[in-house]
Parts: structure tokens; C-alpha cells; sequence
């Protein structure tokens, strides 16, 4: 038998996990389009089949996804069903996160083809460790207003690594080049010190945590059983979809490096825009609690995402040309984006004890299997709007940046984000507040 854990080295590991898989995340998501693009030689042409790629990628997480928390809810190990995959994971993602960044030299098809593989493969390993982490913090903490503190930290210090990751990965990358301009080797060793630390603090959710449930006695369930009890389960495809329509939400995220470029002549400036949205976050993390005390999930998830789609609309009609005050609207958007991903996560973790009580079922595996899907699924489509934006209005590394360029692109992280986050609320409208209001606890 494992020793326990105190409650608060538990809290602390899974939050450190936390931060250090951000770290990665971020890195590869923020900044992988404008590596191609600016250091890797990929055409307009080529970026056409990055995005097919990211897409096909998708199209493969369908089946992926479901199959990973399928897999995970029928591991039975002296372990738990979910620790062995955080530890077994954390080595395939830092290798292919880092691999990505290290494109070869050589034709454009031989780097096309590379990435290809190379991003599959990560996708794979990143649904590895994904889908077990959150199922862990459902498992490991199972008093619901323990278990909103320790997601509200979890999404708070994520925003932190966020915002460490976005504001310092160019930094570090110049520092690495070793020359007065930066240069892809600089961005391939960044990409190696990330992925080997912030997998290695990853690590820790699996060495300083606990399961609460004894898998081990548990008789296996059918898989059709299984999938009958995931289906059944309205208020978590409610969120799942609105989740989905929402997708604007990460287009500043994916797109905001190049922007800069594009607009201001300037990728350093994104450490600006970014610092904006990221302090939105992590405050709106860390007082979601609070809120979720004093307004119940489904008006917190509506009034927050029509507040985002006003301040998107209103960005776009304020323009560009003035940095400061567009820093201030990306911050209101941040605290919205910040409320957003806690309440999601409390919903989510709700359902599944939701259904454990009414059929004996604990499917944790599938359950958050499919907020890693949608999670990746919006990151993708964000990337996917804006590549074809890039490749439709023709720009790469050297063209002639016009106006019509600019104003296309600030359009996609504006008008786009507003008009997802306003078609986001339809589906929390019809959210059963009965059992929506399940998270709203003593925090």
C-alpha cells in the first residue's frame, strides 16, 4: 500500500503538474505557426498543408480521444487507472513537443512531411497525459468545494506558466541563439529547455498524489455499458458544445505573435498583448470561487461570454493603432476567458460525480476525455481560421505588408472571437439549472 500524501503536498503536486504542462502547451500552441513561418522557410503554400494537417490531426483526436478515456477508465493498477498514464506520458510529449521546433533541413516536402508525423504523434502523447490529469484532480479531491479551489489554482497558475511561457519563450530563444538576432536553432533549444522542465514538473501528479476510489476491487464495466451512461449525459454535451462554438476565444492566443509582426513591424510586442490577456486570467481564476459562491454556473458562463463578445466588438471598432488601449480591452477578455475555463472544468467534474450517483459508474477517463478533445479542438479551429486567413490574404516571411493585410487580420482576432462567444451562449441557455447548480458550494 503507497503511502498517503498530505492533502496540501497533493494540491500543491497537481497544481505544480498544472503549470508545467501549460508551459508546454503554451509554447508549442502560441508559437509553432509563427516558427514555421518565420524561421522553418514554410511558403503561404505550405502553411495551406500545416493547417490540413492540424485539421486531419483533429479529424484523428475524434477517435483518439474517446479511445484514450475509454482505455484509461479500464486500467486497473496498484497505482489507480490514472497515474500510470501521467507517468508514462510525460516523456513522448516532451520529445515531440520539442520535435516539432526542429524541423530538418532541407526541401520544403521533407519538412512537410516531418511535421506531419511529428505533430500526430504529439497529439497522441498530449491526449496521453491530458485526459488523465484532470480526471485525477475529480479523483483525488471529492468534496466539490475542495475540488473548485483546486481547479480555480489549477487554471490560475496555468495562466501564470501562460504567461511566463509567452512573454519569456522569445527572450529565451534570442539568449540561446547566440547571436544578436534570433534565429531557429535558438527557437529549437528553447523548445527543448521547456518541454524537459515542464514535463518534468508534470511528473509530480503522479509521484505526490493519490486516487480517493479503490479501482482495484472494481468489477469491470461493459463498454457499451460504459458509453450508455456517458451519453445520457445532457448538461455535460451542453457544455462541451457551447465550449466548441466558443473557439474564438483562443484566436489572440494562436495568432497574436504573427499579428504583432504584422501589424507593428514587431513580434516582441506580443509579450504586451499577451501580458494583458494572461492577467486577465489568472485573476479571474483565482476569484471564480468566490464567484461561483454568489451566482451559479449557467448565469456565470452567459453573462461572461456576452460581456466577451461586447469588449471583442468594441476592440475591433477602437482599431490598433493605439497598443495601450488595446491591451486594456485583451485584459477584460482574459478575466471573461479566465472564468470561463474554471466554471467549464467544475461542470464537467459535477457531471461525472452526477452520473456516478445515479448508475454506479465513475467514467472519469471518457468524461474528461472529451474536455481535452474540445479543449484541443478550439486551440485547432483557432489556428485553422487564422492560417487560412494568413495564406488567403497572401502573406509570408519578406511580402509587403499592406493595410487591407492589416485590417484582414485584426478583423480575425476581433470580429471572429465576438461573433463565436455571442453563438456560445445558445447552448448554456438550455443548460438544466437544477444540475448545473451543482459546483455552486461552499469554496
Amino acid at each position: 500500500m503507497e503511502q498517503q500524501p498530505s492533502p496540501r503536498l497533493q494540491r500543491l503536486s497537481v497544481v505544480t503538474a498544472g503549470f508545467g504542462q501549460n508551459m508546454v502547451l503554451t509554447f508549442v500552441s502560441t508559437f509553432l505557426l509563427m516558427y514555421l513561418t518565420q524561421y522553418a522557410g514554410i511558403s503561404k503554400e505550405g502553411l495551406l498543408a500545416v493547417t490540413a494537417i492540424m485539421a486531419a490531426g483533429k479529424v484523428f483526436d475524434a477517435l483518439n480521444d474517446p479511445i484514450m478515456g475509454t482505455l484509461v477508465d479500464k486500467t486497473r493498477t496498484r497505482w489507480g487507472k490514472l497515474r500510470p498514464f501521467i507517468l508514462f506520458s510525460a516523456l513522448p510529449v516532451a520529445f515531440f513537443s520539442a520535435a516539432l521546433f526542429c524541423l530538418p533541413s532541407g526541401s520544403e516536402a521533407l519538412k512537410l512531411w516531418f511535421f506531419g508525423v511529428c505533430y500526430i504523434l504529439w497529439d497522441v502523447a498530449y491526449t496521453m497525459c491530458d485526459v488523465p490529469y484532470w480526471g485525477l484532480i475529480g479523483a483525488a479531491f471529492r468534496q466539490e468545494g475542495e475540488r473548485a479551489k483546486v481547479i480555480s489554482y489549477v487554471r490560475a497558475f496555468g495562466a501564470i506558466a501562460l504567461g511566463l511561457a509567452t512573454l519569456g519563450a522569445p527572450w529565451l530563444a534570442k539568449l540561446l541563439s547566440f547571436s544578436s538576432e534570433t534565429t531557429g536553432t535558438g527557437w529549437s533549444l528553447a523548445a527543448i529547455v521547456v518541454c524537459v522542465v515542464g514535463m518534468g514538473m508534470f511528473l509530480l501528479a503522479f509521484f505526490n498524489t493519490r486516487e480517493k476510489h479503490n479501482y482495484a476491487d472494481e468489477p469491470q464495466v461493459s463498454l457499451k455499458t460504459m458509453f450508455a451512461a456517458f451519453f445520457q449525459n445532457k448538461p455535460l454535451f451542453l457544455v462541451l458544445l457551447g465550449s466548441i462554438l466558443g473557439f474564438g476565444r483562443n484566436i489572440v492566443q494562436a495568432g497574436g505573435a504573427v499579428f504583432a509582426v504584422i501589424a507593428y513591424n514587431n513580434e516582441g510586442y506580443f509579450t504586451l498583448i499577451g501580458g494583458a490577456i494572461i492577467a486577465g486570467m489568472a485573476i479571474a481564476s483565482f476569484l471564480a470561487p468566490a464567484l461561483l459562491k454568489k451566482v451559479s454556473d449557467k448565469p456565470l458562463m452567459v453573462i461572461s461570454s456576452l460581456f466577451a463578445a461586447a469588449v471583442y466588438a468594441v476592440m475591433y471598432l477602437l482599431g490598433y493603432q493605439n497598443l495601450y488601449v488595446m491591451m486594456g480591452m485583451i485584459f477584460l477578455t482574459g478575466l471573461t476567458l479566465g472564468i470561463f475555463t474554471v466554471v467549464q472544468t467544475t461542470m464537467i467534474a459535477s457531471a461525472v460525480d452526477q452520473m456516478e450517483r445515479k448508475t454506479g459508474i465513475r467514467n472519469d477517463g471518457i468524461a474528461f476525455s472529451s474536455l481535452t478533445f474540445v479543449s484541443k479542438l478550439m486551440g485547432s479551429l483557432a489556428v485553422l481560421v487564422f492560417g487560412a486567413v494568413l495564406a488567403g490574404i497572401g502573406y509570408e516571411k519578406g511580402v509587403f505588408v499592406t493595410d487591407g493585410m492589416k485590417d484582414a487580420v485584426y478583423k480575425t482576432i476581433t470580429l471572429v472571437p465576438a461573433a463565436s462567444c455571442l453563438i456560445s451562449v445558445v447552448p448554456f441557455l438550455f443548460f438544466p439549472t437544477a444540475e448545473g447548480n451543482s459546483s455552486r458550494k461552499t469554496v
